[in-house]
């Protein structure tokens, strides 16, 4: 469909261009290795005659030296080559993944401006708002479910303090008159004294009562 699409367009489909060339070259570098392979064979070959025939033919040992120096040469040439190939591949492949890197870095740039088409800092505000007026409106709700307070009765916390002192007195005012009284019909003698002692420590006992309640509401 790129194919098609660059035909068209009359542009050229980098990433098919990118991928041809890389292919090729590494076709070319694996030709290469087959190549040295046979000449380092022939190297070989030559070095065996030239040592067959250096006591025996001379002549024929040097023509052997000379053919093994001219492989070692090609050899030498094919390193060469070589190298420049690899770097060319590596350039390659280098620049095809920093081109990938640019179009998805694009792509995302794109992605964000779309994004950012539907947003911008008066609608961000609105919402922020809408938020925030809903979670009091939560806040308001949940204040009124956990608190019922008496059903709706608005209760005077101060009258009430002041009810239950009144109560207090009253309780501690009984305790102090009953105390107090002396039955009329008291024996004399001993006993008539003991029950006026004790009628003494009893109204103490009932002041200090007093006393106590009263720091109490202090």
């Amino acid at each position: 469909m790129s194919g098609w699409l660059s035909y068209f367009t009359g542009q050229r489909d980098t990433k098919t261009t990118t991928r041809q060339a890389i292919v090729g070259l590494r076709e070319q570098l694996a030709m290469l290795d087959k190549k040295e392979e046979h000449l380092e064979k022939k190297v070989e070959d030559e070095l065996k005659k030239a040592k067959a025939n250096a006591i025996s033919n001379k002549t024929a040992a040097a023509a052997a030296l000379r053919r093994k120096k001219t492989y070692e040469q090609q050899l030498e040439q094919l390193a060469g080559t070589r190298l420049t190939l690899e770097a060319q591949v590596n350039a390659i492949e280098s620049a095809n993944m920093n081109a990938e890197t640019m179009l998805a870095m694009k792509r995302g740039a794109g992605a964000l401006k779309d994004i950012h088409k539907q947003l911008n800092i008066d609608k961000v505000d609105a919402t922020m708002d809408e938020i925030r007026e809903e979670m009091e409106r939560t806040k308001e709700i949940a204040e009124a479910i956990s608190n019922p307070a008496g059903m709706g009765v608005d209760l005077d916390e101060d009258a009430l303090k002041d009810e239950l002192a009144e109560l207090e007195q009253e309780v501690l005012d009984e305790k102090l008159a009953g105390a107090t009284h002396v039955p009329v019909h008291t024996p004399a003698g001993p006993s008539r004294v003991a029950a006026k002692q004790q009628a003494v420590e009893d109204d103490e006992e009932a002041q200090l009562r007093e006393l106590q309640a009263s720091l109490a509401m202090n």
